[in-house]
């Protein structure tokens, strides 16, 4: 299995291309998000909004929160 470096994983966010990742919570449970783009970064929060495309909804998240982007594992 490959890794990328979060700073990658940055630039993979901001393309407009539907990706899966797999996150942890805040509460420390394991989630996959299928299809999903990136809408917004705040830079002084460092939080990201995210839209899930099977269901429209819109989520918040952190970019450290994620380890996998695609099936490729992501490193700090």
């Amino acid at each position: 299995m490959q890794s990328i470096h979060i700073s990658t994983l940055r630039k993979i966010l901001d393309s407009p291309e539907p990706i899966d990742i797999r996150l942890w919570t805040r509460n420390g449970e394991i989630q996959h998000w299928r299809r999903c783009i990136s809408l917004r970064y705040d830079f002084y929060k460092g939080t990201r909004r995210m839209k899930l495309l099977d269901s429209n909804e819109i989520r918040q998240l952190r970019d450290v929160c994620i380890f996998e982007v695609n099936g490729v594992e992501v490193y700090i």
